[in-house]
């Protein structure tokens, strides 16, 4: 039985010149190198190296078997790599559900660059505010924001020290003024938006002195978050969700943040599948893949979300 390692050795031990520069370059000890060559000798029954006391050189069989070891080698790199580029080369249908404003606003752009790279793979995404069903519905991952409700899901975290923003538009500031604290948010129209059939109007806080949660007002409710975010854009109102979803409205001056961005709530962001056994070459690769974008897009603005 030929071991590759063996064939390595032996390849490494011709370019180097000697056993000790062979076995340096592999880090291994100089006596590995010599058995090595010697284990490969008796598996094909020859001799490749003639041996003295002060050289070492290629023996006539060494010379023919050369070509075949390189070969050898080269052959297990290239079948290394093509079963790499066959875990890559993703496809099938990916089921994905994604809430309205992140999918509308980051997460279909990514997917694009995720499909051009994938183009075998065929993405069919749910856009909804309204929470999915992951053992019932035919979804093979969720994008999520917050902790996870039922433990015997998989959640992978995308970006973990998301938190919420308070913002509004300066416009808005400019006629009703900036709130100075937490209680100042009763008297203010606060725009909310229905998450899981539940409207989202307890805003939970992390002050100095201790959490605090107010319950808020507004003239205005939708089951789409994405309606509520260009509602704040329009000056209607104070609106409280996640920076990740308002990063490039905060960037381009569009929002203004209120609130030092550690006193909000914390709203991390997972990739959520139903089971281990869903975790597919597609599912783990768009996790590396949103993982990445997610932050760089946070390391782009300051503060860090």
């Amino acid at each position: 039985m030929i071991r590759l390692d063996d064939v390595q050795i032996f390849v490494q031990t011709v370019d180097a010149g000697s056993f000790s520069e062979a076995a340096r370059q592999l880090n291994i000890a100089p006596g590995l190198a010599s058995v090595a060559v010697q284990r490969l000798e008796k598996a094909i029954e020859a001799r490749l190296f003639t041996r003295s006391t002060r050289s070492m050189q290629l023996s006539e069989d060494g010379e023919r078997y050369l070509p075949h070891a390189r070969a050898m080698l080269e052959a297990q790199l290239q079948g290394k790599q093509a079963l790499e580029h066959a875990q890559e080369a993703l496809s099938g249908t990916l089921r994905l559900s994604v809430s309205s404003d992140l999918g509308r606003n980051l997460l279909l752009g990514w997917l694009d660059i995720f499909q051009h790279r994938h183009p075998g793979l065929s993405l069919h995404v749910r856009l909804s505010d309204r929470l999915a069903d992951l053992v019932k519905h035919p979804v093979d991952a969720a994008v999520r924001y917050g902790p996870l409700s039922d433990s015997s899901l998989v959640a992978m975290p995308l970006i973990e020290n998301n938190r919420r923003a308070l913002c509004a538009s300066p416009a808005y500031l400019e006629r009703h003024g900036t709130p100075s604290g937490v209680d100042d948010l009763r008297r203010h129209n606060c725009l909310r938006f229905v998450w899981s059939e539940q409207v989202h109007e307890r805003w939970r806080f992390t002050l100095p002195g201790g959490d605090k949660t107010v319950t808020v007002t507004g003239n205005r409710v939708s089951d789409d978050a994405d309606a509520v975010r260009r509602w704040a854009v329009a000056g209607e109102g104070l609106l409280y969700k996640s920076r990740l979803d308002l990063i490039n409205d905060i960037a381009s001056g569009r929002l203004r943040e209120i609130f030092p961005h550690a006193h909000c709530e914390p709203s991390p962001l997972n990739l959520v599948c139903a089971h281990r056994s869903r975790l597919t070459p597609a599912i783990t690769q768009l996790r590396d893949f949103l993982r990445d974008r997610c932050e760089e897009l946070a390391a782009s603005l300051s503060p860090a979300v």
